[in-house]
């Protein structure tokens, strides 16, 4: 992560994110043994949530964004992950995968598996949940929270791409770069710059880094979970600006599962959010896309 803020340095601050971090990992993060989410995922039919702070809230966020996308976005896809060969799972042996196979995984997916009962969040058995793709926008919008409480309010905050802009700097919004799409790792290179400002967040979602090739095929791990197979169109890189980071994260994830035009069409829509999309054109050629509102 990177954090750059204006004024004097905010002493221990080191040490006032790791601690953020970690409580916020041992909730939702999936790489950390024991982790609440873990818990649940590893339960028969759910867990006690109580005295957790940040589970309930991205819980929450996960339940509208996939209403609003009508299921284009879920966040329990997890068995449909791991049979595309994702994750920390084995690459598949063939590209088709099998339609009964995918069928009764599809069983175990949608919303409607899950029922938070008072602070109990039950499931029915086998249905698993990932909270990542706006796990890690919230833990922006938390860090640019701590910022503000630390009376730093003109700060950019930025997670592995996720980024967050409190205030101005110097008076100027906080300009950030799109990354152009490019199956080659160590080629970074910016396909445009958009502001931010005032609390206004970015995230972006990308087909073009993690996929695997297989039978002339490209697999990549962006799984629509109303079909149970992988998507893989003509939308490269869906960057979501929202009021929160959180909030941008999901979006961003639901576009590339919709495409460019139905994921223009969700977001020119939604009055808080704007979008700007790099979509590979018949032509072969990289256009931009971008809601009505963004210039």
């Amino acid at each position: 992560y990177r954090v750059t803020y204006l004024g004097d340095s905010i002493p221990a601050l080191t040490s006032s994110l790791d601690s953020l971090f970690d409580a916020f990992n041992q909730e939702l993060s999936a790489w950390v043994p024991g982790s609440k989410i873990n818990a649940f995922n590893e339960s028969e039919t759910g867990i006690s949530l109580a005295g957790t702070k940040y589970f309930i809230p991205n819980l929450e966020l996960a339940r509208e964004v996939s209403r609003k996308t009508a299921g284009a976005y879920d966040p329990t896809v997890g068995p449909l992950v791991t049979y595309w060969g994702f994750g920390t799972a084995e690459k598949r042996t063939d590209a088709n995968g099998d339609p009964a196979e995918i069928a009764q995984l599809l069983t175990l997916v949608g919303m409607d598996k899950l029922t938070l009962e008072g602070d109990f969040l039950r499931k029915l058995p086998g249905v698993e949940l990932n909270l990542n793709a706006s796990a890690k926008g919230y833990g922006v919008d938390l860090v640019s929270q701590l910022l503000t409480d630390r009376g730093r309010p003109n700060h950019l905050v930025d997670i592995g791409g996720e980024m967050r802009g409190g205030g101005l700097k110097n008076g100027s919004p906080w300009n950030v770069a799109i990354r152009s799409p490019d199956e080659d790792r160590s080629k970074v290179t910016a396909a445009g710059t958009l502001p931010l400002s005032n609390g206004r967040a970015i995230a972006t979602s990308g087909n073009y880094l993690d996929f695997y090739k297989l039978d002339g095929k490209t697999l990549s791990h962006t799984i629509d979970p109303r079909s149970g197979r992988v998507e893989r169109n003509r939308l490269l890189s869906a960057s979501v600006l929202a009021p929160d980071c959180a909030t941008a994260d999901a979006y961003a994830t639901a576009c590339l599962v919709l495409g460019p035009e139905a994921g223009m069409e969700l977001l020119n829509g939604l009055p808080d959010l704007e979008g700007y999309f790099l979509v590979l054109a018949e032509d072969g050629e990289l256009h931009t896309l971008k809601t009505d509102g963004l210039e």
